[in-house]
């Protein structure tokens, strides 16, 4: 009787294990057929590590990125408020660098009319007037850089 119990045993056991086996072999081909190229989970890891890196370090020639993390700073007001004085200050700025560097003139950013009144595009239902003329500003000087350094 105690020979019947142990070889039940044995063959639950070799039973069980053949089972394992077959289900772990199943799911190494199961996930190495997720991926076409046939790379492991750490190369697939890897590589969109690396593209992640290199579309942030990409997103332009300094490393900034423009839209909702643009690395301005954030003083409050409406969005629309932000982003409109923030493109147009950007856009004129980078006009005003450019006209600077075609004319062999010295890099100086704020000796124009359009920085130091900052109004461009702005309309009193965005809100406050000097709020907008901050952002403006900083993105002039970020714009004016990018076109005198011919970005």
């Amino acid at each position: 009787m105690k020979t019947t119990e142990l070889t039940k045993k044995i063959g639950m056991a070799v039973l069980g294990l053949t089972l394992l086996t077959g289900v772990g072999s199943t799911m190494t081909s199961t996930a190495n057929a997720q991926d076409p190229w046939g790379r492991s989970g750490q190369d697939r890891r890897d590589r969109d590590r690396d593209r992640d890196y290199d579309r942030n370090r990409n997103n332009d020639r300094h490393g900034r990125r423009h839209g909702s993390n643009d690395d301005y700073p954030n003083w409050g007001g409406s969005f629309q408020l932000r982003q409109t004085a923030l493109n147009a200050g950007y856009n004129e700025g980078i006009k005003e660098g450019r006209k600077d560097r075609q004319k062999n003139r010295r890099y100086n950013p704020h000796d124009s009319n359009t920085f130091r009144n900052a109004t461009k595009d702005y309309n009193n239902r965005y809100g406050d007037r000097e709020l907008y003329r901050r952002y403006f500003r900083t993105a002039w000087d970020t714009g004016y850089d990018d076109g005198y350094n011919g970005y």
